[in-house]
């Protein structure tokens, strides 16, 4: 079902100072390591302000990353209410094919709320352990790689955990997450569709790889500021949302030494405590952030490794603008916003749509690689009646698994395409000899930079923020459902 538009106010009705908001955009805008994408401010239960940096939209699903695993535990907590799944019931009851060959005490003593609360035993991520030992069934993985102290003495930022907990959700319904959360959760929401990356065996694996609008990511935020209620209807279980973001482990010091005041607060079931409230949040900067003292949402999408510095702006700039009461005489201050809002754009990159000069060496050239592996294996340059064309060979292409991605380099400014893969293109030649290109992959937080030298048929390329799910162009998109 298509989402109905969540109620919306100006700023100052709900004691909201728009200025606050300008100076968080200002902050943003200013930060060279922060590239914002979307943003949804709700308070008192109604959408204050929203906008989305061009080429980025509303309607557009993003890879929320880790944020997936907020809507994992709310999944378990459905299950758990429909008495489907035990949170003090031991992880390997529910797996009793894998019994035999999981004969460690702690891995036998691990619980479900143990893995909800990343609180396994284990004291590092190992994702790559579990994949290692069973790549086709990572979770089967996970279960015979004994934790290093007993289960919930010690937190560790542990995927497989989620994965756990997600594949439990999915035996005991019989149902993937989405088709579970479906009736219970995203339709009655007013969500419309999600995708969600899947492992070897079929299913979503829970820790990552949920694809889905801005919109749905400040819904859910809204439901558990609202204790599980929507629209007077109760879709979560009464006090699920304080044990959710209630800290049962202590994370200081757990993340590495990196200034980290927000990861060092406490972890709950698939949540965060942070300095001010709770949040859900997914690498490069996706964040659902729930604060009740100020009854305050705020959903945002974006890509920067910097994302305590993004919650830094957050508390500095926004959070004082969340006033008691209403403010008057506000009108044209929250008009302008409302405009600045509509008109956010990511700058493209620079450069002409054709080349200044030596027009036939451009055309039919192709690039590899100046230095080693990376994201690109070559890069092909065509011209046709409408323009030229980039054609980039991903690394991992394959004869019976193609990862080709054509671009064209039409006009200044932002050049969207929606196949193979929904993408936004910039940038052109900047001299004679130079073609560079910025690609913007529009459903995950991943952007490309290419540069190609014609003098020496060399191309370079980098990832502002390398993708975490494989290495292939084609899969920078959220899943297709298959029909």
């Amino acid at each position: 079902m298509s989402a109905s538009a969540l109620p919306s106010s100006g700023p100052a009705a709900q004691g909201v100072d728009a200025s606050g908001v300008h100076a968080f955009l200002d902050a943003l805008e200013a930060a060279p390591e922060i590239e914002p994408h979307s943003l949804m401010i709700m308070r008192h239960g109604q959408l204050v302000a929203s906008g989305w940096w061009a080429p980025y939209t509303a309607e557009r699903p993003h890879l929320l990353y880790s944020l997936s695993k907020s809507f994992t535990a709310t999944a378990a907590a459905l299950a758990e209410a429909e008495g489907l799944l035990d949170f003090d019931a031991p992880v390997i009851s529910y797996f009793p094919e894998s019994e035999a060959g999981v004969t460690d005490p702690r891995s036998r003593a691990m619980l479900v709320r143990h893995v909800a609360s990343m609180a396994s035993g284990h004291r590092r991520d190992t994702v790559d352990e579990a994949y290692g030992r069973d790549s086709a069934d990572p979770v089967r993985g996970f279960l015979h790689l004994p934790p290093d102290g007993d289960p919930g003495t010690v937190f560790a930022y542990n995927q497989p955990a989620t994965h756990t907990l997600a594949a439990i959700v999915q035996r005991v319904t019989g149902q993937s997450l989405t088709e579970y959360l479906r009736p219970r959760l995203l339709d009655p929401l007013g969500i419309g569709e999600v995708a969600w990356l899947r492992d070897r065996t079929g299913r979503e694996i829970g820790f990552s790889g949920l694809h889905a609008t801005t919109d749905a990511v400040a819904r859910l935020g809204q439901l558990y500021l609202r204790d599980g209620l929507w629209e007077g209807e109760r879709l979560l279980p009464k006090g699920w949302a304080a044990r959710a973001s209630h800290p049962r482990m202590p994370t200081a010091g757990a993340m590495g030494d990196e200034d980290r005041q927000d990861w060092d607060r406490g972890y709950g079931y698939q949540f965060w405590t942070s300095r001010h409230g709770y949040r859900g949040d997914g690498a490069y900067g996706q964040f659902c952030l729930v604060l009740p003292e100020q009854d305050v949402v705020i959903a945002s999408t974006a890509a920067t490794e910097r994302m305590q510095q993004y919650l830094d702006l957050v508390w500095e700039h926004l959070l004082p603008a969340f006033g008691p009461e209403p403010l008057t005489g506000r009108e044209a201050a929250d008009a302008e916003l409302h405009e600045r809002l509509d008109r956010l754009a990511l700058p493209p990159a620079p450069g002409r749509s054709a080349p200044p000069d030596r027009v036939r060496d451009w055309t039919g050239a192709a690039f590899t690689p100046l230095a080693g592996p990376g994201p690109i294996r070559s890069a092909g340059l065509a011209q046709d009646a409408d323009g030229w064309r980039l054609t980039l060979t991903g690394e991992g292409d394959r004869p019976d698994r193609p990862d080709r991605l054509v671009l064209r380099l039409a006009r200044e400014g932002w050049t969207v395409a929606e196949e193979p893969v929904p993408t936004a293109v910039s940038g052109g030649w900047t001299d004679a000899g130079t073609l560079s290109v910025e690609v913007v992959f529009l459903e995950t937080p991943h952007r490309l930079a290419l540069a190609c030298s014609l003098a020496d048929g060399t191309l370079t390329a980098h990832w502002l923020t390398e993708p975490l799910h494989g290495d292939r162009l084609a899969g920078l998109r959220a899943p297709r459902r298959s029909a």
